[in-house]
C-alpha cells in the first residue's frame, strides 16, 4: 500500500522479516499499564459489575411487567435513591409508588429487587464544580 511505503520511507514502517522469524510485539507504554492499575484500584470492578447486572435485570423485568404498555413504564428506578432508604419497607413503598401504573402483579419484582439491593453499596456521586469560565458565559 502507498501508506506503508510512505511509512517505510520515513522510518516508521515495520522492519522486514523472514518468513520463519517471530513477529515483533509492539512495545507497551508503561503509562497505560499504570493508569489501568489505578482504575482497578479506584473502582471495585466486582461492585460495578453487580450494579450493572442489577440495572439490566431491572430493565428486563420492567419490560416484562409493562409488555404492551411501554408508554406507562417508569423512566428509571434509581438504585442509589433506594439504597439511601434505611428499611426494606420504605424501599418497597417507594418501588410500589414508582410502579403504580403497572396493571400486573409487581410484588415478586419488588421482593427480588430488595434482595438484590442488600448486596449493593451506595455509589458516591462526584460533583464537579463548574469552572469560572463556564460561570462567566452563563
Amino acid at each position: 500500500m502507498a501508506a506503508d511505503r510512505v511509512g517505510r520511507r520515513l522510518g516508521r514502517g515495520s522492519p522486514a522479516r523472514s518468513p520463519g522469524s517471530p513477529r515483533a510485539e509492539p512495545a507497551r507504554s508503561p503509562g497505560i499499564q499504570k493508569r489501568q492499575a489505578r482504575v482497578t484500584v479506584k473502582y471495585d470492578r466486582r461492585e460495578l459489575q453487580r450494579r450493572l447486572d442489577t440495572e439490566k435485570w431491572i430493565d428486563g423485568r420492567l419490560e416484562e411487567l409493562y409488555r404492551g404498555r411501554e408508554a406507562e413504564m417508569p423512566d428509571e428506578v434509581n438504585i442509589d435513591e433506594l439504597l439511601e432508604l434505611d428499611a426494606d419497607e420504605a424501599r418497597a413503598a417507594q418501588l410500589q409508588g414508582i410502579l403504580k401504573s403497572c396493571h400486573n402483579n409487581t410484588q415478586a419484582f419488588v421482593q427480588e429487587l430488595l434482595l438484590k439491593l442488600r448486596g449493593l453499596q451506595k455509589q458516591q456521586v462526584l460533583q464537579r464544580r463548574p469552572s469560572p469560565e463556564l460561570q462567566e458565559r452563563v
